[in-house]
């Protein structure tokens, strides 16, 4: 493999930039566009809080990002940026990928097709056996399975796999694994060439919210999702939506319209999921994608505009156009030096209110330039008084 590289000057300011508050991977990528680098960046954040109404905004030190990598390094976790040879390329085609992922075993998995494979914690003795099945085949047909290491469906393939390939997302930091009782699984995982991933701090606990965004990156590591068992409202619907909006393929295994426990997959397949009840459907479908070397991605109908994976993501919706500094593969916001936007986000707080208003609708309202409307609503956003949703919207957060 081939790419750019960040010194290790620039991956702790990477580190230190993605850590600071109300920095999330969209905010990221724009500030990295806008100031050309994330050290200019991290100086600019205490101005841009200012001018969104905040005057203290908690920016990360160096002394906390060496901290982490020390920590890092003595796991023997690594950080990959965005756009080095060796972060996955699936995941990088999505519009919310992590800037930074710290990564524990083999690099080399990340570079295999990968198969997702979630499904109910509570899960029938039928569908861990089926779980079973079809992760030893899709791993002997030479895919890497990918899944969250919670318990059941999600155990149940990473076991299946240890020999061909299998990677586990954590909700937390490395050094905080949930569930507890898979601490054992996870190092098996690393010792027979598998890889563990997370984009969270170490020390971080996972909170309920801190799931689906791990499921986002499930998803976005994998050419398609298996969803073996799943409740109306489970986490793996979750996992199956991201799926969906990133241009991946969705598989669902039929069940018993009497468990409960069949009732989302069931579902999904009226909705337009394939019908999985062997390695055939899955490999049918994937083959072809995987011969054309495309990655998959996410279609949108405009540049400015990404798909409604926002209601579980909270950071303003940018475009994507063109390129990074550093050498690195991180698509361009649009923002330009030397634009003045001095007052603009507040004139943008009288259009704003506490109900979703479409972006566009923002910049023919207002009257500004789309560029002084995206940045001044970064303003805001770093100030913590922004909030984004579906269909490229954002809201005012009441005042905390």
């Amino acid at each position: 493999m081939s790419g750019a590289r960040l010194t290790d000057e620039q991956r702790l300011d990477w580190l230190r930039l993605i850590r600071s508050e109300n920095v999330g991977p969209r905010t990221f990528r724009a500030l990295i566009n806008r100031y050309g680098g994330a050290s200019a960046a991290i100086e600019a954040l205490p101005d841009l809080a200012r001018k969104g109404g905040r005057l203290l905004l908690k920016v990360a030190s160096r002394a906390e990002a060496e901290k982490e990598m020390a920590a890092a390094t003595r796991m023997g976790v690594r950080f990959v940026a965005m756009g080095e040879p060796e972060y996955p390329k699936t995941l990088q085609a999505i519009d919310t990928a992590p800037p930074l992922i710290a990564v524990r075993g083999s690099t080399d998995v990340l570079a295999r097709p990968t198969v997702a494979i979630v499904g109910s914690r509570n899960a029938s003795a039928s569908g861990l056996t089926f779980t079973e099945r079809l992760s030893r085949q899709l791993g002997e047909a030479g895919y890497v399975v990918v899944s969250g290491l919670a318990r059941g469906i999600d155990t149940r393939a990473h076991k299946a796999t240890l020999d061909t390939g299998t990677v586990a997302v954590l909700a937390g930091g490395h050094d905080r694994i949930y569930p507890a009782e898979n601490e054992a699984l996870l190092l098996s995982i690393v010792e027979r060439g598998g890889a563990v991933i997370s984009e969270m701090p170490f020390g971080w606990e996972p909170r309920g919210r801190d799931f689906p965004r791990r499921n986002r990156i499930v998803s976005g590591l994998s050419y398609g999702v298996v969803v073996v068992e799943a409740a109306r409202r489970s986490g793996s619907l979750i996992t199956a939506r991201f799926a969906l909006e990133q241009g991946r393929e969705v598989f669902a295994v039929p069940g018993s319209p009497l468990d409960p426990r069949a009732e989302g997959t069931n579902d999904l397949i009226r909705e337009g999921a394939t019908l999985c009840a062997g390695i055939e459907h899955v490999t049918s479908v994937l083959e072809p994608l995987i011969a054309k070397g495309a990655v998959p991605e996410a279609g949108v109908e405009e540049p400015q505009h990404v798909p409604g994976i926002e209601e579980l993501w909270d950071e303003l919706d940018l475009p994507e156009i063109a390129r990074p500094p550093v050498g690195l593969v991180l698509p361009d916001t649009g923002f330009s030096e030397g634009e003045n936007t001095d007052g603009a986000g507040f004139d943008l707080v009288g259009l704003l209110g506490p109900s979703p208003v479409a972006i566009d609708d923002l910049v023919r309202q207002s009257g500004l330039p789309i560029r002084v409307v995206q940045t001044a609503l970064i303003e805001l956003e770093i100030a913590g008084r922004l909030e984004r949703h579906g269909g490229n919207a954002v809201s005012l957060l009441a005042a905390r």
